[in-house]
């Protein structure tokens, strides 16, 4: 009896406060336990009021986490990316700007189409990443053993990371395709050298294309090593044209310039004054003309195909022949080969 009356009596209400509420005893637990001394009332005020407190308050603060770092993935990508002088000059001093210089509308809305893609993706992840470790944390406000879930799904994680390595190599990609820019819906690209077209779709797995002919092409990411991009931000048409080499080269010059001048005058898509290079090559059948002109993304092909036809109206016009491959064949009588022999 003496023994007993020894004990504090701070430590004898330590103890009923852990043999209540357990070794971390909850607010609600310990308030209860300290006014009632009651370990049954004290253990129903944790489990009724407590632990449905906490786990409101943990769902409250994952749900602002998760807020804060969605708008935060977007404003971040939107930093990221690197706009062209359109993007960047304003009022004045873009109107000074020369077109050539200027981005597209189609780059910019590309470029939103991108960022809305890939912010999308990673808000997702951070949502998921988010309410998973809300969701361990709640468990283990319930008391549930966390150990053999993080086992378990670390196990789950290392054999679905040797199952899917390729799968992984796609999503990697595909996000640096998106991050980078390399390209985008409606450009026109070549992925190393073998499958070529407009591109109609860009996932994290997969890269859609549609060539010429109307064959879809469905690319994984992953294999994609590189990538030509024919269409970003601005396009070339190149014109190889040929005279014979009779040709007066000052006036065929003169009458291509003046042709591709009459174009660019006249069709908003050429950006540029264009440029008669000069002569590429000595040919077998005549002398190669280039011209080149600087167009708006994926307006080479059209602007070729008309400068092609005015070209040709404007060399007729000039009596500049356009030649072709001749051969000469010589005929033998029958005689005459028996004479031979």
């Amino acid at each position: 009896m003496l023994s007993t009356l020894s004990v504090p009596l701070a430590e004898v209400s330590a103890g009923r406060l852990r043999g209540a509420c357990g070794e971390d005893p909850s607010f609600w637990c310990r308030e209860v336990m300290n006014a009632t001394e009651d370990r049954t009332l004290a253990g129903l005020a944790d489990t009724f009021v407590g632990t449905p407190l906490a786990l409101l308050g943990i769902f409250l603060v994952a749900l602002v986490a998760n807020r804060v770092i969605r708008r935060s993935i977007k404003g971040f990508l939107r930093r990221l990316h690197a706009g062209g002088v359109a993007e960047r000059v304003g009022g004045r001093m873009r109107r000074m700007t020369p077109d050539a210089l200027l981005e597209t509308r189609e780059t910019s809305l590309r470029a939103e189409q991108r960022i809305d893609a890939l912010s999308g993706v990673l808000q997702s992840v951070a949502s998921f990443v988010v309410f998973l470790v809300a969701g361990f944390v709640a468990l283990g406000r319930m008391g549930v053993d966390l150990a053999p879930l993080l086992a378990s799904a670390g196990i789950v994680g290392v054999a679905l990371g040797f199952g899917s390595q390729t799968l992984v190599k796609d999503f990697l990609s595909g996000i640096f395709i998106l991050i980078e820019d390399q390209y985008g819906v409606g450009d026109i690209v070549s992925l190393d050298n073998e499958t070529s077209g407009t591109v109609e779709a860009v996932s994290l797995r997969t890269t859609r294309l549609r060539s010429v002919d109307g064959t879809v092409w469905h690319v994984p990411n992953g294999e994609i090593r590189r990538a030509g991009n024919q269409s970003q931000h601005w396009s070339r048409a190149l014109l190889d044209v040929e005279v014979a080499y009779d040709t007066d080269l000052e006036q065929a010059k003169e009458v291509l310039q003046e042709v591709a001048d009459r174009a660019w005058k006249a069709d908003r898509a050429i950006l540029e004054q264009p440029s008669v290079w000069g002569v590429e090559a000595l040919g077998a059948s005549g002398i190669t003309l280039r011209i080149v002109v600087k167009t708006r993304p994926s307006e080479q092909y059209r602007v070729s195909r008309m400068l092609r036809e005015q070209i040709k109206t404007g060399f007729d016009a000039a009596g500049i022949e356009i030649p072709f491959p001749q051969q000469t064949v010589w005929h033998r009588p029958a005689d005459e080969e028996a004479a031979a022999r």
